[in-house]
């Protein structure tokens, strides 16, 4: 029987009297204590869907300024784009992470000699700041997969230029014939043939 519906009961002589008033008052008790769960469920849920709306609002939010990277950077990782971009795109086009899986990054960071050039390589905390942007935004590789450390040998450089007849070979400066803010590592923005 509901909790809602005062209950009366027979006494020993077949007549009906009242519940008595302990009774009473453990179900008031009980109708308070389940109120009072029910109140706290809807505040937190409501609070909850309004600091999960702040936050997606908060990362969706397209700045006026063009975004130029293939990824927009969370504050986190922006110091590492920028140090990567310091360190990258003074010789050569930096190449936006997700063209190479994480280990190319990270065989790269790690290594002195760089496409047969002598580098100093990145010490740390600016490597460390630095393999946080490219891990977060490159790719996994697959364990039966070859490391590329040429943007051609990479599988995701290949599908993310789908029916694109890519030059042969394929060099990090070629990027500008279709990228033409590629030097700014800006590779949003096309040549009028591709958009």
């Amino acid at each position: 029987m509901s909790i809602f519906v005062k209950r009366k009961t027979r006494d020993a002589y077949g007549g009906l009297r009242q519940r008595q008033p302990l009774q009473q008052s453990a179900e008031r008790e009980f109708k308070r204590q389940f109120f009072g769960l029910l109140l706290v469920i809807v505040t937190w849920s409501l609070a909850m869907g309004w600091l999960l709306a702040l936050a997606t609002n908060a990362q969706s939010a397209t700045p006026s300024a063009e975004i130029g990277t293939v990824d927009v950077v969370p504050a986190q990782y922006q110091l590492g784009q920028e140090l990567y971009l310091e360190n990258c795109s003074t010789c050569h086009i930096g190449l936006p992470p997700a063209v190479l899986p994480s280990q190319t990054w990270k065989n790269l960071l790690q290594d002195s000699q760089h496409y047969g050039a002598q580098l100093q390589p990145l010490v740390d905390p600016p490597r460390i700041l630095v393999w946080k942007y490219l891990s977060t935004f490159s790719r996994v590789q697959l364990d039966d997969e070859e490391t590329p450390y040429r943007v051609n040998n990479s599988r995701y450089f290949k599908a993310l230029h789908p029916k694109v007849k890519l030059p042969r070979p394929v060099q990090i400066g070629s990027c500008v014939s279709c990228h033409p803010s590629a030097n700014d590592y800006n590779f949003r923005r096309l040549t009028p043939e591709w958009k």
